[in-house]
């Protein structure tokens, strides 16, 4: 099993044993995802670009970042369990759709979305 699948195991008996179920619909999750996503961004507001690397970060700071992007994670598996999405299945093919989107002899070192589409 891979440890998307491991984990959103893990993270359907622990709402099932909560009886958070009836809590976490879809709406819910994503609404709850977006306000994580928001707490996350929050960790990084006001900081220069530099500032934001990894080797700038004080190691609070690190640790509050890690968990913001935890509780992303988490969230976002707990919607692809409840909507019996598989991540891993999804990425992969999203991954394959973007390269041959942006192909690196049009996108390499270009930030210009869309490039070779017009879109």
């Amino acid at each position: 099993m891979d440890a998307l699948k491991s984990l959103q195991t893990e993270l359907a008996t622990f709402a099932a044993e909560r009886d958070w179920d009836q809590f976490h619909t879809p709406k819910n999750l994503a609404m709850a995802l977006s306000g994580e996503a928001g707490e996350l961004l929050e960790r990084f507001q006001w900081l220069t670009p530099e500032q934001s690397e990894r080797d700038a970060l004080s190691s609070e700071a690190l640790q509050a970042i890690e968990e913001e992007m935890a509780d992303v994670l988490l969230y976002l598996v707990r919607l692809a369990d409840r909507l019996n999405v598989d991540l891993g299945a999804i990425a992969q093919a999203k991954l394959q759709l973007n390269a041959e989107k942006y192909p690196v002899a049009e996108a390499k070192g270009n930030a210009v979305k869309y490039s070779r589409r017009g879109e």
